[in-house]
């Protein structure tokens, strides 16, 4: 997408326009590493609400997810039940969609089992980054080959709402891979935290 410049504004990637909401998220997160485990499991989840709507929509409800998903503390989460789920779908201040509520919990409890087995969400998830972005010639892609075998590998662990095209979104916010314009103003700040943060880890071939 084309970068957008303003007389009063840097060079930024051409989407987050007109919204203050959007221009923060862009410049202070999209594309960042995330540190804990509890951050990332809210940006999994948050990337399974956003399917088929508006990005702008999620950041707006976002603090009201946090409040009634305790946080996004998947230990808390993983223990919702039936009770819990009739009011989420009872609360107006989220997306209402029994399904994506659903899943959400569903993959609270396999988050639980990832820390188990793997010892950290965030480190297995720092497999799948990239070292260099899977650019094509229309620009940056909906999916990758990347993607879709992220979100296959989450598939057979067991997680819901999480297919090839919703994998590529979290990769790009969680740093992954950075898809920022090379002229974007964050595009080489972003590049120096992934740097930093991929030394040192083993990468999925």
């Amino acid at each position: 997408m084309k970068s957008t410049e303003t007389a009063d504004s840097p060079t930024r990637c051409g989407w987050p326009t007109g919204h203050e909401d959007y221009l923060d998220y862009h410049d202070n997160e999209w594309g960042r590493p995330t540190t804990s485990d509890h951050l990332l499991f809210e940006k999994i989840c948050l990337e399974g609400f956003q399917s088929g709507l508006s990005w702008l929509t999620i950041l707006r409800k976002r603090n009201r997810f946090r409040e009634v998903f305790a946080g996004f503390d998947f230990t808390k989460v993983a223990h919702f039940g039936e009770s819990d789920v009739e009011r989420l779908l009872d609360d107006a201040g989220i997306i209402r969609h029994r399904g994506k509520i659903e899943a959400a919990i569903n993959n609270a409890q396999r988050a639980v089992e990832m820390v188990e087995s793997e010892g950290s969400i965030v480190d297995w998830v720092w497999e799948w980054a990239v070292e260099i972005p899977e650019r094509q010639d229309g620009g940056i892609p909906a999916q990758t080959d990347r993607s879709a075998a992220l979100a296959k590998d989450l598939k057979k662990r067991g997680w819901k709402f999480f297919g090839p095209t919703t994998a590529y979104a979290f990769m790009q916010s969680e740093g992954l891979t950075n898809d920022h314009d090379d002229d974007c103003f964050v595009q080489v700040a972003c590049e120096k935290e992934r740097t930093k943060f991929l030394k040192g880890r083993k990468l999925r071939p």
